[in-house]
């Protein structure tokens, strides 16, 4: 089996190059075509090619956007679930202190570093999850993100 990457802040967002390039530049080229014949011919055939292509453009977007927004809820549960069982007892009255953007930034933290640099964040009061991200040292790979 192939050894993974090491996870870093440089490293630790997922593309598909066919999806968020090839896809996205088709559709876009679509777009910008029905457009472009739609002004220069106001029809409904034209008119309805048009719509059609903006239809599929937010299909396209929401396609991406409504499965991260499950994983956030989905990361979120994982990781109140892992402060309980990795926190010290002094720190669990502080969990739900965390917010969102706070606990997916700190499910990329490992079990050893993460008591302390959970009480960072909230001593620190880091809310920016791309902050709390930079801050990171030693990273834990987190394979199954969409």
């Amino acid at each position: 089996m192939a050894q993974a990457k090491a996870l870093t802040y440089a490293t630790h967002r997922k593309f598909v190059p066919l999806y968020h390039f090839v896809a996205a530049f088709l559709l876009l080229v679509n777009l910008v075509y029905a457009g472009w014949k739609f002004v220069g011919d106001l029809s409904l055939e034209r008119g309805v090619y048009f719509l059609t292509g903006i239809a599929i453009v937010l299909v396209y977007f929401y396609t991406r956007t409504f499965p991260m927004g499950v994983q956030d809820r989905l990361i979120r549960l994982e990781e109140q679930l892992r402060l309980q069982r990795v926190l010290p007892a002094s720190l669990h009255p502080r969990i739900p202190e965390f917010t969102v953007d706070q606990l997916i930034a700190l499910r990329f933290v490992t079990d050893a570093d993460l008591p302390a640099f959970a009480q960072r964040v909230l001593d620190e009061n880091l809310v920016d999850r791309e902050e709390i991200k930079k801050r990171i040292t030693t990273w834990r790979p987190d394979d199954l993100r969409i």
